[in-house]
């Protein structure tokens, strides 16, 4: 039975999971959600997401919901036969990837959600955009960003080697790239800008945004 992701493709939480999808090499099905309804029913509630929310994955009889969790699933249970180490055996590694996850969730995202509700999703509902919330988003994450370029000083990856720590980061600034007018916060840094690229140019990149 083959693996199916439940999901809009292209929502970020949703492209985090094909991301890892795609870069373990496996198949999936993606059953699309276009109505959210769907996922507001007694059955989804009970048996999919408890919060009625999307990705969900469902690998034969198991099912496991939040993206993260599920990227970390995946790995757990796919990386040995893939030819790709997200998450190493190393403790000290894995710690270190664990503490970067921590500042993509924490610090990193939060500021460009922010600009994502307000350049992307206000805008295809007619709503007016709040400059002052993109403003005081764009000053939040230039001060992140400042962090992530000394991280970053002589190294490729977060963590010296890619891992999931650095796809996790990827879909909410591909997003903020492609889709705002404030894509420029990472190219005027040469070490968050490197790194992005180095992201951008992976096959299992291309292929996930070529969908």
């Amino acid at each position: 039975m083959p693996i199916k992701l439940i999901g809009y493709a292209q929502s970020l939480p949703t492209r985090r999971v094909i991301l890892t999808l795609n870069e373990l090499g496996l198949s999936y099905e993606l059953e699309a959600v276009t109505e959210i309804h769907t996922i507001k029913t007694d059955d989804f509630l009970a048996n999919k997401h408890a919060f009625g929310k999307i990705p969900v994955l469902c690998d034969g009889d198991f099912t496991i919901n939040e993206s993260r969790a599920i990227c970390r699933y995946l790995v757990s249970k796919y990386q040995k036969d893939a030819k790709i180490v997200l998450i190493p055996d190393d403790i000290n590694k894995v710690s270190l990837i664990e503490q970067y996850i921590s500042y993509e969730l924490s610090y990193f995202d939060p500021p460009l959600t922010k600009i994502l509700l307000q350049e992307v999703f206000n805008k295809r509902r007619g709503e007016p955009i709040d400059e002052a919330i993109v403003k005081q988003a764009r000053e939040e994450i230039e001060k992140v960003l400042d962090v992530y370029e000394k991280i970053l000083v002589g190294k490729d990856y977060l963590n010296g080697e890619y891992s999931l720590a650095d796809l996790f980061h990827f879909p909410c600034a591909h997003y903020i790239c492609t889709d705002t007018q404030q894509g420029d916060i990472f190219d005027t840094r040469p070490n968050v800008k490197r790194w992005l690229d180095n992201l951008r140019n992976r096959d299992a990149y291309k292929k996930t945004y070529a969908e």
